[in-house]
């Protein structure tokens, strides 16, 4: 995975993949300067026991047929823009966004009730060097 030494410049909406969910496709998210961490939008969350530790089950974006399971996740609370504190999921993955990849740590959430199920918050954007352009589009 790549870190760029020069500042990129994003857009506030940029296409996205994830290399480590198949099946999914291309994702528009929203460049979100205001959050602090990125959220991913998601149903079916929850944690099992097995034999071997914990793992975290969840379905991505609105493909209910797709489970990922994950054994790197951390629970931790979470304020969200309407003030509400939560618990949330977070788990680390790869993201993919103009053309190179990179580590990304995201809360799940159910976003089904927002605009744009993927939002990349600006911990994300400092650690890999973004600059957020409002004029620029995808």
């Amino acid at each position: 995975m790549k870190q760029t030494s020069t500042a990129k410049t994003l857009g506030s909406f940029e296409p996205v993949t994830f290399p480590d969910f198949a099946n999914i496709g291309r994702i528009t998210a929203k460049i979100d300067t205001g959050a602090y961490t990125g959220a991913l939008h998601s149903t079916k969350i929850h944690e099992e026991e097995t034999d071997s530790g914990k793992i975290l089950r969840f379905s991505p974006f609105d493909h209910p047929e797709t489970v990922i399971t994950v054994t790197d996740f951390a629970v931790k609370y979470v304020r969200s823009s309407n003030g509400d504190t939560e618990n949330r999921y977070f788990i680390s993955t790869t993201i993919t966004i103009q053309g190179e990849t990179y580590p990304i740590v995201l809360s799940l959430a159910d976003r089904s009730e927002m605009k744009w199920p993927l939002l990349i918050g600006r911990r994300f954007l400092r650690k890999n060097n973004f600059l957020v352009d409002v004029s620029k589009t995808a």
